[in-house]
């Protein structure tokens, strides 16, 4: 793939802020640069669903801010893409990838849409995803969608983005925007930051508001950061927490304030969760040398500390899921209108559009879900206890009651080739336990396997972002893993 030079490759928000603040940028040409970047590169990896119409004036409104004397803070002028199951009012659309939601565009942003546009964000445009956050088909290909085709890896293109955030994950990768915003239920900020080589936040959920998000599970969901430094998601972290009385859930939620720390990992206890690892021996090489590299940075490492029940929630957090995809998504579509209310709709729509949407794959968890009951359900009440005594108490709650600051595993396998016959492959990964138990994650680049970007995690305690954070910053400045994609075609 033939790659221009682009003279924005791997800004950082400081680096970018400073450049605006002396003159030299304008958040107008950043804006620009970015949308030309787009054009020029996204026809080949499809992690675009459609730029803002409104992305311009935005920028040039900001720079008229900046130039009168008011700078709102380090995202001012800064364009951010947001994935596409994160409500955006018209003229832009949220559809999660399916033509099925394109009819009736939402009323308004969604809470973390609100809070990007006060900092000062451009919002740039909208970010392909594995269609309905990979919750359609047991066989989907991560990164698909009907309304975007297939996302590439931008390392090697016949490789996968992983899901479902792999438009942000891609659009940061190959510098399409500066920072974006993805969302996880299990593994979609985790995986797709990882094979993209960059960093990805799965915050505690309740600390990021949910409303206005096309829902999965109010259990698990929640957006998070995804950038190309700790540094920088850590300020789009900043600015997407809040208390928003829409989503209960952020009641405790407080701004989360962070400075990179070189000396992070000095004097730190990290659990080496040698059960959530073991799945490629490339990436448990790269591990090993990712836990010396903490070792000579002063951190004392807690070798192995199991993370109990990790093998044994995949059962009952499907049931939670699909019980919750129902409530939670017949609800969205109550509030946003529209010609389809309920899910029964949606698989009626998606069977009279097969040749669209179920080209490659079908909706059997559509179908599966489509049958549960309500949330007085005893079988969802039955797997919501097990899934919260065996992901927290009996889970990490014991790794960490080992006197542990956080506990530490690769965050996924070298991302498989894509394939529309078979579907995604399964690579290993650690998303599960956090995922499930509403604690937080952070995947920061620990090094490469054939050329294809590997991570590490960070889970703590609920509320431990400043924590994890201090830890990926120092992790990240004694490694420097991050590199840039080549756009390569295929591995020889």
């Amino acid at each position: 793939m033939d790659v221009p030079p682009f003279e924005h490759d791997e800004a950082t928000l400081a680096g970018l802020g400073e450049q605006m603040a002396s003159g030299a940028l304008t958040a107008h040409g950043l804006t620009e640069a970015y949308l030309a970047r787009i054009d020029a590169l996204d026809p080949t990896l499809r992690s675009v669903l459609e730029a803002n119409p409104d992305a311009l004036a935005t920028a040039e409104s900001l720079d008229h801010e900046r130039a009168s004397g008011r700078v709102r803070g380090p995202l001012h002028g800064i364009p951010v893409l947001v994935k596409d199951n994160i409500d955006t009012a018209s003229p832009m659309n949220t559809t999660a990838g399916s033509h099925a939601l394109g009819e009736v565009p939402p009323a308004s942003d969604a809470y973390v849409v609100e809070r990007l546009r006060e900092a000062g964000a451009v919002i740039l445009g909208k970010s392909n995803l594995s269609e309905w956050a990979n919750f359609r088909s047991t066989r989907s290909s991560s990164g698909w969608s009907a309304r975007g085709g297939q996302c590439r890896n931008p390392y090697v293109l016949d490789r996968n983005a992983c899901g479902s955030s792999s438009g942000s994950g891609v659009g940061v990768s190959a510098n399409l925007c500066a920072v974006a915003v993805g969302t996880e239920t299990d593994g979609s900020i985790v995986c797709p930051s990882s094979v993209n080589g960059i960093v990805g936040i799965k915050p505690t959920v309740g600390l990021v508001s949910r409303s206005g998000l096309v829902p999965i599970s109010h259990t698990q969901d929640t957006p998070g950061p995804m950038a190309r430094t700790v540094a920088d998601a850590a300020v789009l972290l900043a600015a997407l927490t809040g208390v928003d009385p829409r989503d209960g859930a952020t009641a405790e939620a407080s701004s989360v304030r962070f400075s990179p720390d070189p000396d992070g990992l000095h004097g730190a206890r990290i659990g080496v969760a040698r059960n959530l690892a073991g799945f490629h021996d490339r990436t448990d090489r790269a591990f090993e040398e990712a836990l010396a590299a903490m070792l000579d940075a002063g951190a004392e490492v807690i070798d192995p500390v199991e993370v109990p029940h990790a093998d044994d929630l995949e059962e009952p957090e499907l049931q939670v899921l699909l019980f919750e995809f129902k409530a939670d998504l017949e609800a969205y579509l109550g509030r946003r209108g529209g010609p389809h209310r309920t899910l029964a709709d949606l698989i009626s729509f998606n069977a009279a559009n097969a040749d669209r949407e179920m080209a490659f794959f079908g909706q059997e968890l559509f179908e599966q879900a489509a049958e549960k009951g309500g949330l007085d359900d005893p079988a969802y009440l039955e797997a919501l206890a097990t899934c919260g005594r065996l992901s927290r108490a009996e889970g990490l709650d014991a790794a960490f009651a080992q006197g542990v600051d956080a506990v530490v595993a690769p965050s996924s396998g070298p991302s498989w080739i894509t394939d529309h016959v078979n579907g995604d492959h399964d690579v290993g990964g650690n998303s599960t336990p956090a995922a499930v138990a509403g604690y937080p994650s952070v995947t920061v680049p620990m090094g490469s396997a054939f050329g294809l970007p590997l991570g590490i995690s960070f889970i703590g305690p609920a509320w431990s972002e400043p924590a994890l954070l201090r830890l990926a910053s120092g992790f990240e400045d004694v490694t420097r893993a991050r590199r840039p994609p080549g756009f390569v075609d295929t591995l020889a």
